[in-house]
């Protein structure tokens, strides 16, 4: 039967109420006495638990070990893996581990995401891997064309609509790209979002855009515009704590002003800043915390401004409490920064 077919069965007769997944379902359809599907799953997630990617959904891999084994990420390539003995899963686990290791390798090194609580999409990583199980030593032309795949994606939120012709037409766009037939892994419908998403969307821990800030404010190396400190972005973008995530015009000064909140946390008014800085500044109007800046900050002033994705027009907008002004050349640097990696 098809697991379409089985699964309401299963919901059926699940007196105690477990909640079942396709993998539980694929586990019971693959087991043997030398194969366990989610004790080979688990084994992947615990070599990736020294980069912080051991709590990578366990669907997410089964969708990479489907494809491994000859199918595709989808649910009916999924369902496929019942057909095949012990020795055939197991190759297609080892590749699999093989696959993720490489891939959060590049997410941590070259993106700078330190776990998988910061990945924009998890099913972003589904086609990584299988781009490096294919394609393990890209060139540096490939590499290039690895990252401008990443931030596409990323930014355009392709994979919040992640549907099965969409998984279909990944999995060809790798093939070509790993086989040298296409210079590119394309994506046609990774569109650019409008400028508007900066100072409209909300900084929220589980928001796509919001995880992609983080990662595009540490890929520019913020300093403290206090102190000027270099800011420790893998403590940030742990994202379980985000005391290093501040608003650049305080909350309090804005609800003063009547602001409404969706403004007030929307992504062009976040910056990375310590802890002990925020304090400083507490509910300050920016004219009144920004001459502090200035002068800690002397000849380099311009410096630590761009390491925090702020221009000297934004910072004069700040510095006369325009809010709304800021908010729109803020955005229009967000969209600058991640157009240049897009390469849109």
């Amino acid at each position: 039967m098809s697991i379409e077919d089985v699964a309401p069965i299963f919901e059926r007769i699940n007196s105690t109420g477990t909640r079942l997944t396709i993998v539980d379902l694929m586990r019971a359809a693959t087991w043997s006495q030398d194969f366990d599907l989610i004790d080979a799953i688990d084994d992947v997630r615990a070599v990736l638990s020294e980069k912080g990617f051991a709590d990578l959904d366990r669907k997410v891999i089964l969708r990479t070990m489907s494809a491994a084994a000859g199918g595709g990420f989808s649910v009916d390539s999924i369902g496929s893996l019942r057909k095949f003995g012990s020795e055939k899963l197991k190759k297609a686990a080892l590749e699999a581990e093989e696959a993720y290791r490489l891939a959060v390798d590049f997410l941590s090194t070259q993106i700078k995401i330190p776990s998988v609580a910061i990945l924009p999409y998890a099913n972003q990583i589904v086609v990584l891997a299988d781009l490096f199980r294919k394609l393990p030593k890209p060139s540096a032309e490939q590499y290039k064309e690895i990252h401008k795949w990443f931030w596409q994606t990323a930014a355009s939120g392709y994979f919040s609509g992640w549907n099965t012709g969409m998984m279909a037409s990944d999995k060809q766009a790798v093939i070509k790209f790993a086989d040298g037939i296409a210079p590119n892994i394309n994506v046609p419908s990774a569109v650019r979002p409008p400028v508007g998403i900066w100072s409209s969307r909300q900084f929220r821990g589980n928001g796509a855009h919001a995880k992609l800030i983080g990662i595009l404010l540490a890929y520019h190396n913020p300093v403290d515009l206090l102190t000027g400190q270099v800011i420790e972005v893998s403590r940030a973008l742990a994202w379980t704590n985000a005391k290093e995530y501040h608003h650049f015009f305080p909350k309090d000064f804005l609800k003063r002003k009547k602001v409404d909140s969706s403004k007030i946390n929307c992504l062009a008014n976040i910056i990375m800043l310590s802890s002990s800085s925020n304090k400083i500044i507490s509910n300050k109007s920016p004219s009144e915390y920004l001459p502090e800046v200035a002068k800690a900050a002397g000849a380099d002033l311009e410096k630590w401004l761009d390491s925090n994705l702020i221009t000297i027009e934004a910072y004069e907008a700040a510095l006369n409490d325009d809010f709304e002004l800021f908010l729109k050349l803020r955005a229009n640097i967000f969209d600058k920064a991640v157009n240049e990696l897009a390469h849109w």
